[in-house]
Parts: C-alpha cells; structure tokens; sequence
C-alpha cells in the first residue's frame, strides 16, 4: 500500500494508507503515518505532512529521526520555522547514527536565517565544518545564505562560485547562479570557470544550457582568436544536438587550420548523414583526411559515416570507414566495434579470407571488447565451413562456454560443439579476457544490524530513496552494497528496484557459473512474479513461459507501471493502439489504455500479441522479438537482405545495436531461467521462485 501511495498518490491510496494507519498502533501505524507525511511532502501538502508526521513522532519507535526530519521539513516549508527549529535542536544528539545527520545543518541553518537568528544559523554550520555535511550542495548553500544575512557579501559571493563549480547540475548550483547574476558578480566567473560549466551541460545533455553558456563566452572580450572559434564551434555542436544546427550556419564558422576546423567539418559531415547525402559525406571525409588525418574529430566522422553505410546496405563504403578508423586510431573509443564490423560485414560479402584475418585481429587486439565474443564464434564457424578444422572451431566454441556463460553466443556455442560430437579439442585461443570476480556473497545478512533493519521498515512505508543510504550507513557495507539493497526490494514485492540493485552488485552475471552466486541471487536477477499468469497466457497462446518472463525482463524489469519515452505501457510495454487491437481481438469490451498497467491484462494482451509475430514470421523467435522491438516492417527489410546461412547469421546482421541486443538478451535470457530453475530442483535449491 505504502508503495503504491509513494509512486501514483491518489485518493485511493492516500484514503487505504490512512484507514491503516488509524487502525494500527505502535510501528505499524508510525510507519503509515511516514508514508502517508512522505506522500503530502512529494504533492506539497504541507500542513497535512506536518500532521502525518506528527503522528508518526508520537509512536517513538525505529524510524522517529524520519518522522523528525521530514516534520521538519514540512514545518518549514508550511511557514512554521519555530515548529521546525523545536524538532532540530538537538538532532544530531538524539540520533548519533541517522542517515539525516549530514543534512541536518543545513536545514537548521536554513530554518535560523528564516527565523532571524543569523548568528546562531552560523555556528550550526561551523560546527559541522569539516565533516560530511560540508560537501553538500545544500550546505554550501545554507553557507552563502549565512554570509549574505550576516553582511559578509564577499565571502557570500565566493562561495556561490565554488558552489557552482563544486555542483554545477544541482539545483542549488542554478540557485548560486541566480544570486551571483542579483548581485552582478558574474565577473568572478572567469573563462575557465565558463567552459567548465559549458562542458558539465553538455556532458550531461543540457544541450541549451550549454549552448547559452558557449555563446557567451564566444562574446567575451579579450580572446584568443583560436579559443574563441572553439567557442563558436562548440555552440554549433549544441544546435546540431538540439536538432537547430542548418548546414548555412556551420559553413559560417571559421574554416581553420586547427582542431576547430576539424570539428566545424565533422558537423558539417553530420548534417549530410542527417540528410542521407553519401556523396557530401564522402567528400567531407576526404577534405578531414588531407587536413586532419590525426583528429579524433576523424575518427568521430569515419565511424557514424560507416554506421550511416551500413544502415544503406553499402556495405563496401562501411567497411571502407570502418577499417580506416581501426587502422589509423587503434586506440578510439569506437576502433574495437569498428574493427569488428568492418569483418563482419566482409564476411556478408563473402570475403572470407579477410574476414578470417580481422577475427583474427579482434580477438587477439581487443580481448576485453564486447564484440569479441561474436569474433571468436563466428571465426569458429569459418574454421568449420571454410577451413575444414573442427578442432580449431570446437577450440573457439569451448572459449566462449567457458568465459561468456549465459551470452547469447555461449548457447550457439553449446549447440555447434554438440554437432561437432567428440571432435578433439586444440589450444583454445588466448583472448587474454581478464575472468569476471565474483564478489565475495552471502545468503543471509548480520541479523543484528540496525541500519539494515530500519532499511526495511523505510522499504515497508514505500520511502525507497533512503534505503541504500540505510545499506551504505552499514559498516558491512562493502560486503553487502547493493545487493542487500536487492533484497530488501524484493521482499516487498518491488522487483524492478530488486533487479536494478542486483545487476550493480552482479555486473558481470552473466559470465558466471550458476553454482558460484548463491540462488538468493539469482532469484532476484530473474524474478518469476505473476508466474501463474505467465504460464496460463503462454500455454494458451502456445509459447514458452520462460519466453515471456525473459521479455518482461527486458522490456520493464517487471516494473507493472513502465511507460516509456515512446508511450508503451506495462510489464510487456505495449503501445495503446496495440492493446486496442489485441483487446478488441481478445473480447474486452470498453477497454481502456490504463488497463495496460493492469498485470493480468498486460501478460495476456502481450502474450497474444506476441503469438501474432510468431504466426507473422513463421514461428522464428528472433524474426518476432526483433518485430517485437522494431515493428514488422523492418524485420521483413532485414529478412529480404540476405540470404542468411542461418538465424545467428541474421541476428548479427540486424542494423539497429539495441534492437540486435534486445533479442539477443531474450534469448539468451530465457535459457538462463531454464537453467537456474533446473539447477534448484536437482540440488534442493529452493525448488521454486519465492515469488511464484
């Protein structure tokens, strides 16, 4: 109850929480008086947070600091810093181990300058100096506001600057600007300062911030020439993000001979891929060859024009960028997945000889890439199809089995290493892939812990920002992290919080043997809630249920109440006109899109739909999942641009990167819950999800 208020809010929730609260006593009802006091913080309720949360103090039990510092909160921001300032004196004291501590003073300080004690606001955060508090945004904040009341501007004024630079994507940073622009001390920003902020915006895909930021320093005075068309180069980069850039105005920028120029042209190379111009393209890229043959800027254009050709089905043209990129810079971010599509696509040509030579190259060159999986195997099946040596492919199969365990290409492994019988086996080659460390793991953890404890009481009232804070205030923290965190979600039934966590503590899962992660674990990796519905829609619909527990994985996270960017809703992320379509079908009348956040709904909405792409395409589980992912119309383009030798051969054929990992993640995941449900029931493991 308390998550479903936390998340939608609605009466509904609000009047369920509450008629729980007035029926319960002790830590049941401080705990939904929380949820209730968190929810009106979140709608800016405040005089009924202030009232909830009131309540929950009078129960006095493990979570008063919360019930404390959020009625603090509340009060202050209802107007009542005196109730404010009566539940913070003296915080710190009363709860020496509260997650809150590091923010309390500056809360207190903010709640003294409101109430006219500057003085005492100041020593609140000279006490704190030097602790954890003091690199907080707010605290930086709450420090300035203090100087400011106190007639120090100066200081105020220095310290809105480093605030800035210290937290430049925080929205106390936009406030420090804001008062820095009042106090017209911009001036103390210095074109340094500038292009760092410029940079932060943009890293962090504020492209108009960055571009306003950009622009103003292109304007100011006393520039370099150099410096200043890097400015105006860069702001042009923005536009181009922001989908503003025109092809007159990156011709205006100045044509150097310096990293600029080479910039200006690799915009100007974006703006005809924009418009699929390859003629332009190439052009362009011959110009940066003869005028910046060691820009990164080139090597940026070399791999999007080989994306670009590869997309047109030019495939010489993108193996001709690609292979340049590799070859002049080995190093690039891009000059592994560049190397190995240039062989790949050589490979699609029919040119085995040099696609033999760059897998070859990938696995020796980049052993750690993620595409050099797809080099080892599909070199095997050159050793089996051209070269007629088994024993090198079985070799090359037995690599990837044994260092990629549940990839995609470690199940094709396991099949063609079972087609090739009792092949005898020669050196496996040396991909000098470093083995993934599994982290030292427990089933149970400390019992006596209080953080962890109040982790799940914090959990239980629907308050999930603060339950890794809980986790992390731990001493057994690095022992646990994440995955303790996991597993407090998962108790209370949030499975895609329960996933995220775990994926962090278990990157590398994946490469792992069953046996060596507890099933605690694995369990949480691949949840099975709402199981009984699975596998009623999919037996009805004739499908595997481990198919559909695999695609809601990957499409929410069995997160019921998902709806993406792109307005699909759900655990099975279905568009609306999709589930009018499979609803009218199915005989749901007055059907209605929210019914989409419906569990029960959804699975079986999904589940026919699925069936449909299955009938579509012939009952290929690849050719649907990628229709699945990218609509019917594409995966009949990508079918009729083969001929494939096989399903693996279109898999790594399809264009698009997400779409080629969505299904390869699918199916490489579906055999992954076969196995972990196999391996529970031959050594008593937990014969059955708990959330089955």
């Amino acid at each position: 109850m308390a998550q479903q208020l936390a998340t939608m809010r609605t009466p509904e929730a609000y009047a369920t929480v509450g008629a729980y609260a007035r029926s319960h006593t002790g830590e049941a009802a401080a705990a939904a008086y929380l949820a209730l006091g968190h929810a009106y913080l979140l709608d800016r309720r405040y005089a009924e947070a202030q009232a909830s949360l009131a309540r929950a103090r009078r129960a006095d039990g493990s979570l008063a600091d919360y019930a404390d510092f959020l009625g603090a909160e509340a009060s202050h921001a209802a107007g009542d810093d005196a109730g404010a300032e009566g539940i913070l004196h003296g915080f710190t004291a009363r709860y020496p181990d509260s997650i809150f501590d590091a923010r309390e003073p500056e809360l207190e300080a903010t709640v003294l300058l409101a109430l006219d004690r500057n003085t005492a606001a100041q020593q609140v955060l000279q006490a704190a100096a030097g602790t954890e508090s003091a690199s907080r945004p707010g605290f930086e904040l709450a420090e300035a506001q203090v100087e400011m009341a106190l007639g120090e501007q100066r200081a105020a004024e220095a310290t809105f600057k480093q605030l800035l630079l210290d937290h430049p994507l925080t929205s106390e940073a936009q406030m420090a600007r804001a008062k820095l622009t009042e106090l017209g001390a911009e001036s103390l920003l210095t074109t340094a300062d500038l292009r760092t902020l410029a940079e932060a915006y943009f890293k962090a895909g504020r492209y108009s911030q960055a571009a306003e930021q950009f622009r103003v320093l292109e304007s100011a005075p006393g520039l370099r020439e150099e410096t200043r068309n890097g400015f105006a180069v860069d702001e042009a980069a923005c536009q181009l993000k922001l989908k503003r850039l025109t092809v007159a105005e990156a011709q205006a920028l100045p044509d150097t001979a310096d990293e600029n120029g080479a910039h200006r042209l690799d915009l100007l190379m974006e703006l005809a891929r924009n418009r699929d111009d390859s003629a332009d393209v190439k052009q362009i890229i011959s110009e940066m060859e003869s005028r910046f043959p060691h820009s990164p800027w080139l090597a940026d254009a070399l791999y999007s024009a080989g994306n670009m050709n590869l997309l047109d089905r030019d495939f010489p043209s993108a193996i001709q960028f690609y292979s340049e990129l590799a070859a002049r810079f080995p190093g690039d971010r891009y000059a592994a997945a560049a190397h190995w599509r240039s062989g790949w696509l050589s490979y699609r040509l029919g040119l085995y000889p040099e696609a033999e030579r760059i897998f070859d190259e990938q696995i020796r060159l980049y052993p750690g890439a993620s595409e050099t999986v797809s080099a080892l195997y599909w070199r095997g099946r050159l050793y089996e199809t051209r070269d007629h040596e088994p024993g090198l492919a079985a070799a090359n199969y037995r690599t990837i089995v044994r260092d990629y365990q549940h990839y995609f290409y470690a199940q094709l492994a396991r099949r063609r290493l079972a087609a090739l019988g009792s092949t005898q086996t020669e050196v496996e080659p040396r991909a000098n892939r470093d083995r993934p460390v599994t982290p030292r793991l427990v089933d149970a953890f400390p019992a006596d812990s209080p953080h962890l404890a109040k982790a799940r009481l914090v959990a239980n009232a629907g308050l999930n920002e603060y339950v890794a804070d809980e986790i992390r205030a731990d001493p057994e923290f690095a022992a646990m992290g994440s995955l303790a965190e996991a597993q407090i979600y998962s108790s209370y039934g949030e499975t895609f919080r329960a996933i995220r966590a775990a994926k962090r503590g278990l990157p590398n899962a994946a490469a792992a043997p069953i046996e060596s992660i507890p099933m605690v674990y694995w369990r949480i990796l691949f949840p099975e809630p709402w199981w009984k519905t699975i596998e009623a829609e999919s037996a009805r619909n004739h499908l595997d249920p481990y198919l559909i527990a695999s695609l809601i994985r990957q499409e929410s996270e069995f997160n019921p109440r998902a709806i993406s960017y792109a307005n699909a809703y759900g655990l099975m992320q279905l568009l609306p006109s999709v589930g009018r379509k499979m609803a009218r079908e199915e005989g749901i009348a007055r059907f209605q899109t929210f019914q989409l956040l419906n569990p029960s709904v959804n699975i079986r909405l999904g589940t026919r739909y699925l069936r449909e792409m299955l009938e579509r395409f012939g009952g290929v589980e690849e050719y649907a999942l990628a229709a699945y992912n990218a609509g019917d119309n594409r995966v009949a383009e990508w079918k009729a641009a083969g001929p494939y030798s096989g399903i693996d051969e279109f898999v790594e054929s399809i264009p698009f990167t997400q779409t080629r990992e969505y299904v390869e993640a699918i199916v490489r995941n579906k055999e992954t819950y076969r196995e972990i449900d196999n391996f529970a029931r031959v050594h008593g493991a937990g014969e059955a999800s708990a959330a089955r």
